[in-house]
Formats: C-alpha cells, structure tokens, sequence
C-alpha cells in the first residue's frame, strides 16, 4: 500500500463523500488512489470554486467538506474559498500538493512555501513529512475543523511522501472518529442569566451564526415563544425563528439605520446566542453601549468595548436555552408586538411599491420565495442583492438560505448551489447571484451540466458592481469605475449545455422560475434589476420618524 493509499482510507474512515478539486503532477497518487475508493472526485474548473464547494458542504452537513489541489497556482487559487469558510466558520479541510521534498531547499520549479500561506487563515495546518504521520495528521485536521468554532484547516502532502511504499508499516490503519462532547454549562451561570433577564423590560434575542452549527434552532424556538421574546437574526442564521412567527425580527445586518436598528435600539436587553463579530460588528448595534448582554455560547465572547457581557454562559447551547426556558418568568408587556409590526410594516411598505422595469429588488425576492418551497435551498452571492435577500427573503427553515457574511467572498453562489445540490439531490437548489458573482465562477456551470446537477441560477444582472455603486452615490453622489458590460447570458448558458432564459418583462419571472424549477438540467435566468431601487431605500430609511 502506498501512502496515497492510506491518506484516501484515512479520508473515508472520516465519512467524505465527495473531494472537490483538480489534478496536478504533484497529486498524481492522490487520483490514482480515489480511483478505488468509495469517496466521489467533483472534477471542477478552478480551484477557487472547488473550496466554494467545500465551504458550502461543510456549513450544510456540519462535517468538513474536502477540497484538493496541487501545488504552487493550484495552493493560491484555494485561497480565498479556504479563508472564505475560515471566517464563515465552516468546517473545510483542503489538501494540497507539495513539490518533493529534496527541493524544497532551493529555488524550484512553481514551489512556494504553502503552510506559510495557509498559517494566517486556517486553524491548523501541517506539511506531511513521512508516510506514518499521516493518520494522525488526516484525524487532527478533521478534529479541529469540525471543532466549535469551526473553520478551516490544511494538510500538505508532498509527492515523494505520497508515492512512498508503507511495505511492512503498511498494517497502519485510520484513527478512531472521536465526536466531540460539548461541555454542560455551570449552574451558577445559569442563575446569575435568570436573574439577569428577569429585570429586563424590553429583551430580544440576536439569533447567530453558531446556533445553526450548534443545531440549536428547534430550542431557540421554544426558548422564544415561551418567553415572548421577539428573536433578530444575523444574515447566517436566517430561519432559525420561521419568519412568518409573530416573534420573528427578519434580520439585522445592513450598516445603515434600518426597520431591526430601530427596534435593537429600544431593546435594553440583548441575548445573543452563538453571535459572530465577524458577521456584524457591536458597535453597529450597540453604538451607545448601553445594552446589557447575556452571551451564551459554546466559548468566551471577544472583547470589544461595545459588547461588555454582564452574564456569559459557556456550554452546550441547546442545554443552556433549556435550563434558561425552566426558570425565567415569560414576559407579558406590548413589546414583542410592537417591535413586530415595526419591521413587519417597513416590508408591506417596500413590497406594496408599483412593480416597474427592470424589475425592483423586492419584487424578485417576493417571486422567488412564491414558488419555492420551505425546505428549498438558496445559495446567495456576495452583492446588492444579497442585502436584499439577507433582509426581505422569509425563511422558515434553518439553513435553507447559505450566505456568506464573514468573508463575503463573491462568485460563491453557483460552487456553493453544486455542493448543495450533491449533498441534497431531493431538494431543490437555486444560487442566487449578481452579473458580477456569476462571471467569476461561471466555468462551474459545466461542472454542473457535466455531473447532471439540476439546479437554478438565477442572475440579477444590472451590468455593473450593484453594491458599490450603491455606496458611491450614498457617499460621493456619483459612481466611479463600476460598470461592465457581459456576453448574453441566454447563449452563454446554452454553450455550456444548460438552458437559459432571459426575463423580458415582470410578468415572466415567476412562471419562468416554475418551469425552471422542472428543468433536467441546470438553468440560467437573466433577470435585469433596478438598483436604484437601493438608493430609493437609503433615503426611505434615512426619513424614518422614530
């Protein structure tokens, strides 16, 4: 057996079901090995969308997705998926390819010093130096990513470790899978958290990120509804409180005052569950730092000087809301109501505006979510749109609308829609993406085709960088260097393979996406939008009277 051999038999025994990457010399026994084994090889078209794949398999499934490349180019175009899942905090473990190790002394042909380049972004990361160290090196790496906080980690394999010949070593075998057991949290905490509550007259939950890697959301809903505390969502944990639930806040997320600022600056109690800076910082929410917090979360809350914690609670957050739910008087006031009917009436004032063309943002949030069902996945770009989508598009289901809010990474959607697809090839998968986001990634799309994925791309194409020169004229009052100009989209789509259908009018989206829905075989919709739309709404929410 080669090392190869045992690296891909350590990957099984962690229960991978797909590798998503491309060859390279330098990983030639890798390929050979996946030949015979059970773990499926996604071939892709470049290595930034293959650790998209595995950024987004790993926030779907809770288990670390797998992405492989070769060495030098094949390392850096990673990257940025990789960093990507580590700030996303997505459980992500990418192998890489390594030039032998007698030239590693040298100047060598497409060497670089990878583990140097992955150290800052990745939780762990190591370069294999002999064959027997890889179960030990596969397990860690598999143990740490998946670890709460999730992340990425990295393995180097270098080609003349690889093709190494175990001979009698060759009884080596995988290490035992260990499931991490999270800590219960300590009574005193949980006492000091009543009491704290208990005196608070206007409470809301901050639903994050960590609730959803902590499969949490069934006990932040009994928590809520017991209580009768409304619930806000960071944009990574949409769904966690279905949104048509009286006491769901929508999201908070957009750096400007909107409908859940002005219900968060009322609020005099916040109790954030599994929150991530990296999402929305506290000094956007809690700029005059007179909000008391209660902070439970599987580890200590970062220090910022906006987030003072009066009570943090460490430990298995589905106990911790348990214990909480037992204790804690439910609250009888008008304060949940209202801070409904705040956010739930700047919507219905959104949604009730003249449809027009191109179509309004909101308009094409509204047809989507009319023709899918609750348990649908949508895999949302970076983007206009995705401000859109993180504030307007209702969710019922947690995790059924991936969007990448840490790293904020464009051209995620469609690898992101691939993996999503793989893992679920019951549910029904649309990306969601901008002209932009799209063109970056878009070779994936016969990844897609290739491997009979039938998803839904839809493009909200407005020819330029929507977002940025959304911000440019809120700050400058003119755009500058955000415009562009793209292939027709309807024909692009059909040289890869796919169908593709172009909205001529508003009427057509929502018809359009029904028999999209149907189709066999991947399709693109180019749906052209009004972004103005976006700096109509800065001034609407500017002119708010409370």
């Amino acid at each position: 057996m080669r090392a190869a051999e045992l690296l891909v038999r350590c990957l099984e025994n962690e229960g991978v079901q797909f590798v998503f990457g491309l060859p390279g010399e330098e990983t030639l026994e890798l390929m050979d090995a996946f030949l015979d084994s059970r773990i499926h090889f996604i071939e892709t078209r470049h290595e930034q969308g293959a650790a998209f794949m595995a950024d987004v398999y790993g926030r779907l499934s809770g288990k670390a997705g797998v992405c492989l490349s070769t060495l030098g180019p094949g390392a850096t175009n990673l990257l940025t998926g990789v960093v990507d899942a580590n700030l996303d905090r997505a459980p992500l473990v990418a192998l890489t390819g390594q030039t032998a190790l007698n030239r590693r002394h040298k100047e060598s042909h497409q060497y670089i010093d990878v583990i140097s380049m992955f150290k800052p972004v990745t939780k762990w990361n190591v370069s294999i130096p002999k064959a027997e160290v890889i179960p030990e090196a596969v397990r860690k790496a598999f143990k740490i990513a998946q670890a709460e906080k999730p992340g990425a980690t990295h393995v180097e394999i270098p080609e003349d470790v690889a093709d190494e010949e175990l001979g009698d070593a060759g009884g080596m075998e995988p290490l035992f899978v260990q499931a991490p057991v999270t800590p219960e949290p300590a009574p005193s905490q949980i006492s000091r958290a009543v009491r704290a509550i208990a005196a608070a007259q206007r409470p809301i939950i901050l639903a994050g990120n960590g609730v959803i890697r902590g499969r949490a959301h069934e006990e932040v809903r009994q928590f809520a509804r017991r209580l009768q505390i409304p619930v806000l969502h960071t944009f990574m944990a949409k769904g966690v409180l279905p949104d048509s639930d009286r006491l769901s806040l929508y999201t908070i997320g957009l750096q400007a005052r909107d409908y859940a600022s002005v219900v968060m600056e009322q609020a005099d109690m916040v109790i954030a569950l599994g929150y991530d800076f990296v999402e929305y910082a506290p000094c956007l929410w809690n700029p005059r730092r007179d909000k008391r917090i209660v902070h439970l979360d599987v580890s200590p809350a970062e220090v910022d000087a906006h987030y003072i914690v009066e009570v943090g609670v460490l430990g298995d957050l589905r106990l911790s809301l348990d214990l909480l739910a037992e204790k804690v008087k439910p609250f009888d006031s008008p304060w949940a109501r209202e801070a409904r009917k705040t956010v739930v009436d700047g919507f219905e004032r959104e949604l009730a505006v003249a449809a027009a063309w191109p179509m309004r943002p909101q308009h094409i949030v509204q047809d989507l979510r009319a023709v899918l069902e609750p348990d649908d996945l949508v895999i949302c770009d970076v983007g206009a749109h995705k401000l859109w989508m993180a504030r307007m598009f209702p969710c019922e289901v947690a995790n059924s609308c991936i969007i990448s809010n840490g790293f904020a990474a464009m051209g995620i959607a469609l690898p992101g829609a691939i993996a999503a697809k793989l893992l679920y090839p019951e549910r029904r998968v649309v990306a969601v993406t901008g002209d932009g986001g799209f063109l970056m990634n878009s070779q994936e799309l016969e990844t897609a085709v290739r491997v009979g994925l039938p998803l839904v791309i839809l493009i909200w194409r407005d020819d330029g960088y929507g977002v940025i020169r959304w911000k440019q004229q809120v700050r400058f009052g003119r755009t500058s260097s955000v415009d562009f100009g793209n292939p027709d989209l309807v024909r692009y789509a059909q040289s890869f393979g796919a169908v593709g259908y172009r909205v001529t009018d508003q009427s057509e989206l929502r018809p359009m996406l029904v028999d999209a829905l149907r189709s066999p075989v991947p399709v693109v919709i180019d749906c052209p939008v009004d972004y103005a739309e976006s700096l109509r709404l800065t001034e609407r929410l500017q002119a708010l009277p409370y």
